[in-house]
């Protein structure tokens, strides 16, 4: 009753349902006589109803009705209860009076009560003390609060100067800088020390709030005083440890001294990002990087767990470093707790791609290093995700994986990820597991740029999920398409998955039907009113249904189904229909982007094979050329030592010997030329595999036999196999016989007959 009375009176109060004066002489009256009711419990609820009361109050109604009776009472005769609710009273009011009249009349019960004989009184009204110092303001708070503060971080009992500590660190920016120098430094050191040599209850509290104490007095602090606040850091997260072959091991404690060091070591690893902004991050791998690998690796799952949630944050803050880390998010991605994992899977979509975008370099090079050990390790979270009865942290780790697209290569998610997607959607009994497991499988379709590949997928996806034996499978193709209606465009969800999910309509199973029923609405709305063969397909479904169908769930959902479909285009507004089509054009042109990134990049690989090819054509061909040319100078320097003007015929023999071993620029120049003729003129888009000449562009054929009887001008004939194979394609040399005999029979003839024997070759 007295709980119940404490809250109805404070509902009274917030909800102004009585006048302010009635509350004053009736109700509050009710409230501070309950104050001292023997019941602590009681008590203080009706102390939470006066403090919420508080903010409501008018300042003369607080002034005589609760500060009046609080000063004229000898607080030593009241009780510990009376003084502690004194303590808080005070620290809820002295926001209400301007300073002139908190220093007068509530300092000196203040001081009174910071020195009181209860150590729960001295702790009570320490931590009031924050209030207090920004009720008063900057003026009086070096001198009136701040020798308080000192001589109860020096107090005898430890939850004293705690209170005391933690009260300094909400109040570092209250305090000037010769303060903070000269006085809070000195006084933390002393503190950090003390706790560290005996009063674990006290350390732990120091290491939480330990980041925010360096970012406040960082300002003030010297290079000494900076490196001391370190080093204490480093062995707070050590604390209870030792190390082995660069593993962290927890020495034989007590179990309670060992769970309070295993505290200390989480509160660390919380603050850590904290901590690499207070030592610059530009020193992190001399300064924290050991620190921080004895975190990562720690016994405690607790320490580990703490360590994976914060690690986004200090990718962030290492940037351009962010490979220091790389083994310590190995090591995360593979320990053996699943908590560890589950902290780790909160940001790791940004991890990730952090960690992929910033390697050791500039280029792709370092990426490349990171991500031959980043693929095992996902592959192998995601198996031992798959094996434990944590399907939350399955699915979880399945939401990451959409990432992989801009994390990884394509071959990379097609040779590792895409089989097991699969298999997860077939084998895994947990349905949310299942369903995410299928958007992840939609993400990896829609981001590969290699058409062989996606036809794979896509016949994958049609024989063992549509067409599926077990119902269930066939009901995760439904749902493959309502996911993929909002990933792909609608000409790419028409093109390939609308006829595949109407044929269910003849599904033995009525849940695969019941679900078909449920999404004939989407599948209308991706079919576009010039599509009439479509909309025909669906209308004949739909009539199918109505026919045949006996299952009354099944019928039900279908009428339903086919009211809104006659209602679609009537009652959807012009500007969301006008925004679907904007947002599905969009996405048609990305998939136009990627289909193009793909048939570049296929141009550009065989355009370098060819290139291979030809170098190591003409290599062969010039080793053999200068072979003859060396031979044939051999034979006419024998043959003419004899007078003058045989020699100036030997200079000449050898010569043309020279141009006919394949050296010279000039046919090397025209078959430059001539390539570039080629592109520009026989290139263009959907030419298949070798889009540089396609096979039924007769126009070039003349083109081809112009360049080669023009640079058959040169006594060589040996260069003309050369040319029709570096600028024409293998199709051009097939269509032009192609045989051995042929080409011979080319070389053997002379220039007029070369090149009839072409033009003959080709017709």
């Amino acid at each position: 009753m007295q709980l119940a009375a404490a809250g109805s009176f404070l509902t009274i109060l917030q909800d102004d349902i009585v006048l302010i004066q009635t509350h004053t002489h009736s109700i509050l009256q009710i409230v501070l006589l309950n104050l001292d009711h023997r019941d602590t419990v009681v008590s203080s609820a009706w102390l939470e109803t006066l403090l919420s009361a508080i903010d409501a109050l008018p300042k003369e109604t607080i002034r005589q009705e609760i500060l009046s009776p609080l000063l004229s009472k000898h607080q030593l005769s009241q009780s510990i209860p009376a003084r502690l609710a004194s303590c808080r009273i005070l620290g809820k009011v002295v926001g209400k009076f301007e300073s002139s009249i908190v220093k007068k009349d509530l300092l000196p019960l203040i001081r009174s009560l910071c020195q009181d004989v209860e150590y729960e009184v001295r702790a009570c009204m320490c931590r009031q003390l924050e209030n207090i110092t920004r009720g008063i303001g900057l003026d009086h708070t070096k001198g009136e609060v701040l020798p308080e503060l000192v001589e109860l971080a020096q107090d005898e009992a430890s939850t004293v100067r705690l209170a005391a500590f933690d009260t300094i660190i909400n109040l570092l920016e209250m305090f000037d800088s010769d303060d903070r120098t000269c006085v809070i430094f000195p006084l933390v050191k002393a503190f950090c020390e003390k706790c560290f040599k005996g009063d674990e209850a006290v350390l732990a509290s120091l290491s939480f709030q330990y980041g925010k104490l360096c970012h406040g007095l960082s300002e003030s602090f010297t290079d000494e005083q900076h490196l001391w606040f370190l080093e204490f850091y480093k062995k707070l997260c050590c604390l209870g440890l030792q190390h082995e072959n660069g593993h962290c091991e927890s020495q034989p404690y007590p179990l309670e001294l060992e769970n309070k060091y295993a505290l200390v070591r989480r509160n660390c690893a919380y603050n850590f990002p904290a901590i690499v902004l207070f030592a610059d991050p530009n020193h992190f791998l001399s300064e924290l990087y050991r620190t921080f690998s004895s975190l990562c690796h720690d016994p405690e799952i607790s320490v580990r767990r703490t360590a994976a949630g914060g690690f986004h944050e200090v990718v962030k803050l290492l940037g351009p470093n962010v490979h220091y880390i790389h083994k310590e998010l190995i090591t995360l991605l593979q320990d053996d707790s699943l908590e560890v994992l589950d902290a780790l899977l909160n940001n790791l979509q940004e991890t990730l791609e952090l960690a992929t975008s910033r390697g050791e370099g500039a280029g792709p090079e370092s990426k490349q290093v990171n991500i031959q050990d980043l693929v095992p390790a996902l592959v192998a979270a995601e198996q031992k995700a798959a094996s434990s009865l944590h399907w939350r942290v399955h699915e979880k780790l399945l939401q990451c994986y959409s990432c992989l697209p801009r994390v990884i290569s394509g071959d990379q998610i097609y040779f590792r990820f895409f089989q097991r997607m699969f298999s997860i959607i077939t084998t895994n009994n947990v349905l949310p597991v299942q369903r995410e497991a299928v958007r992840t499988l939609c993400v990896f379709l829609r981001y590969n740029r290699k058409q062989e590949q996606r036809q794979e997928i896509m016949s994958k996806i049609k024989q063992d999920l549509a067409q599926g034996r077990s119902y269930w499978n066939r009901l995760r193709f439904l749902d493959l398409c309502d996911i993929t209606i909002d990933l792909f465009s609608k000409s790419y969800f028409c093109k390939h998955f609308l006829i595949p999910a109407l044929e269910l309509v003849s599904d033995p199973v009525a849940n695969v039907r019941y679900k078909l029923c449920y999404m004939l609405p989407k599948l209308r709305s991706t079919i576009r009113p010039t599509e009439k063969h479509l909309l025909q397909q669906l209308e004949f479904c739909v009539r199918k249904l109505l026919c045949r169908e006996k299952d009354k769930d099944v019928v039900v959902t279908l009428r339903k189904t086919v009211l809104e479909l006659d209602k679609m285009d009537i009652t959807e507004p012009y500007h969301k229909r006008h925004e679907r089509e904007l947002l599905d054009q969009k996405k048609e042109k990305e998939e136009t982007l990627l289909l193009e990134m793909e048939l570049l990049e296929r141009q550009q690989s065989e355009a370098k094979l060819a290139g291979d090819k030809q170098s190591e054509k003409k290599q062969r061909e010039s080793k053999s050329g200068l072979s003859g040319s060396k031979g044939m100078s051999g034979t006419l320097s024998g043959a003419s030592s004899s007078s003058s003007s045989g020699k100036e015929m030997r200079r000449a023999k050898l010569a043309r010997s020279r141009s006919l071993s394949g050296h010279p620029t000039t046919p090397k120049m025209t078959n430059s030329d001539k390539t570039l003729k080629l592109k520009d003129s026989g290139s263009c888009p959907g030419s298949g595999k070798s889009p540089m000449l396609p096979l039924n562009d007769d126009n070039l054929r003349p083109h081809h036999f112009n360049v080669a009887s023009s640079i058959s001008s040169t006594p060589s004939s040996s260069s003309m196999p050369v040319l029709i194979r570096s600028n024409t394609s293998s199709s051009v040399d097939h269509r032009s016989n192609g045989n051995k005999d042929t080409q011979s029979r080319k070389l053997s003839v002379q220039r007029k007959s070369n090149s009839f024997g072409m033009q003959s070759g080709r017709e």
